[in-house]
């Protein structure tokens, strides 16, 4: 198969490859670090790793240097020091990171914005973007803040679901600066009642594009729709697919930024509530404001047989969702899905029987404004499930490469097994992508300790496990699923330590 060179943004590798060694270094924790702390990576800014923490009723950003030892801890006095705040966003950059936060006093819910150095420390004022008056008292998330590929433009917006025909959409744009660049109003007819939006993206132009779906109950989604809001404008774009008969899962939409495309994907069947069959796809062209293709994969047998793990071959993907869409620069894309269910004594969790309910449930009907549910951010919240009979399951990812007319180019499969009790911190994995590969890293079970495992793909597909990282302590437990890519070779992983949260980066510069 002819070799294909990846494109993301960051430097390729040509020809023959070596592999790079790892090294991990950790940091120290603390003793009010304990492993129901609230936590998030923020990013590299100014040279230094940051990390938010709620501890002691109070939150904190600390700065690491690229030994993982501390250089600084501030606090974040000017955020309320209670449990009133709802959700945290952190937006960094090179030289500082955005922090944009939402927080409920009485009957009003805050979205506030603040600008902090490579130490944490509060840069300039503390921004007020918006405010809602509510008519109950309770924790509402109501604000989504998403930013372009660039970091140069910053989307945040609310939608009033009031009347429940007729969404009410406010949005504001900025610059990189955090400077008002347009807000607007606009109207979303809502017919029918599971009528959902969901999965926004916001472009480089500034441009918001979102899913509007229909889907019965739990069942699959029988209309489909994409939502275009252009920067400068105060309308709507709505183009309507022609899925016909076939009906599709959770729906995905990426960016291609360097094509002006946008790609909306989900998994799809061919009867109602049957056997997933494979992806379809959809691809519009900003330029020509045209469709490109529009076109359904279908799993080949061979494909099934190797992700099933202990499922049928036709029953093979029916818990698999869609974990990653990576963009190339020649319109193909890489898609990465991985195996999710729960086992209990009681019930257990899939597609068709939510124990939590399913991501697209929505109570919002029952609140003012609707909040999309692929934006819910639990990394900093309490992360344990309050039911002790719950065992998480994450089984084995499949990884698909396509070309730019939606062709299937090649397919892998990285064998895993993973379960865990009350909570799935320590399951499911994390992607880095290098450039020159695509690294899976995840925990795997060995002699009863769980060991942070590195699968690489290259970009003709080829599977290879390397070798155990360097500095692989024992005693370390971690946390893949809640890591950030920090640079092109780096990744900070929270992991346990005893019984408290300490965070580990991971390089892949070293010689």
């Amino acid at each position: 198969m002819k070799l294909r060179i990846w494109a993301f943004g960051w430097a390729m590798m040509c020809g023959v490859m070596s592999l790079s060694a790892q090294k991990i270094i950790y940091s120290d924790y603390e003793r009010e670090d304990s492993r129901r702390m609230p936590f998030e990576v923020a990013g590299k800014t100014g040279g230094n790793f940051l990390v938010y923490k709620f501890t002691k009723n109070r939150h904190w950003i600390v700065a690491f240097d690229n030994d993982m030892q501390q250089v600084a801890k501030t606090e974040q006095s000017y955020m309320p020091n209670n449990d009133r705040v709802i959700n945290i966003d952190f937006f960094p950059n090179a030289d500082f990171c955005y922090i944009i936060y939402q927080y409920q006093r009485k009957n009003v819910v805050y979205c506030m914005a603040s600008r902090v150095d490579g130490n944490g420390k509060l840069t300039g004022d503390i921004m007020e973007l918006d405010t809602t008056h509510i008519g109950f008292s309770a924790n509402n998330r109501i604000y989504t803040a998403v930013s372009s590929e660039d970091k140069n433009r910053i989307s945040v917006f609310k939608i009033n679901s009031r009347n429940r025909k007729l969404f009410v959409m406010t949005t504001m744009l900025y610059d990189g600066k955090l400077q008002l660049l347009k807000k607007s109003r606009l109207q979303i007819p809502m017919e029918e009642r599971n009528e959902n939006l969901g999965d926004f993206s916001l472009d480089n132009e500034g441009d918001l594009v979102f899913s509007w779906f229909f889907r019965n109950s739990n069942d699959n989604i029988s209309k489909v729709a994409m939502m275009m809001k252009p920067a400068m404008a105060d309308s709507l774009m709505k183009k309507e697919l022609d899925i016909e008969k076939t009906l599709l899962d959770e729906v995905h939409i990426k960016v291609d930024n360097f094509n002006r495309r946008y790609l909306l994907t989900s998994l799809f069947y061919k009867e109602r509530k049957g056997n997933i069959d494979g992806f379809y796809f959809f691809v519009w062209d900003k330029t020509t404001a045209r469709p490109v293709y529009e076109n359904t994969v279908t799993f080949s047998e061979e494909i099934r047989r190797e992700a099933r793990g202990d499922a049928s071959v036709k029953m093979a993907f029916n818990d698999y969702f869609i974990r990653q869409i990576i963009i190339r620069r020649d319109g193909g894309f890489i898609i990465g899905s991985e195996a999710f269910y729960t086992t209990s004594r009681f019930n257990n969790w899939n597609r068709w029987n939510y124990l939590y309910n399913s991501p697209f449930y929505s109570p919002y009907y029952d609140n003012i404004y609707y909040y999309s549910p692929y934006f819910t951010n639990a990394y900093w919240n309490n992360r344990f499930s309050s039911s002790q009979a719950v065992r998480y399951h994450a089984d084995n990812v499949a990884v698909f490469s396509f070309d730019a007319t939606g062709k299937l180019e090649w397919s892998n499969v990285v064998g895993k097994s993973q379960f865990n009790d009350e909570t799935d911190d320590m399951v499911s994995y994390h992607l880095m992508n290098t450039g020159d590969q695509l690294h899976f890293l995840f925990n795997l079970q060995e002699r009863r300790i769980n060991l942070l495992t590195d699968y690489s793909i290259s970009p003709a597909g080829e599977l290879t496990r390397n070798p155990t990282l360097k500095n692989l302590d024992k005693g370390y437990e971690f946390m893949p699923k809640y890591g950030k890519q920090v640079s092109a070779k780096q990744m900070i992983i929270p992991c346990i330590y005893r019984t408290y949260i300490c965070f580990a980066k991971v390089d892949y510069s070293q010689n």
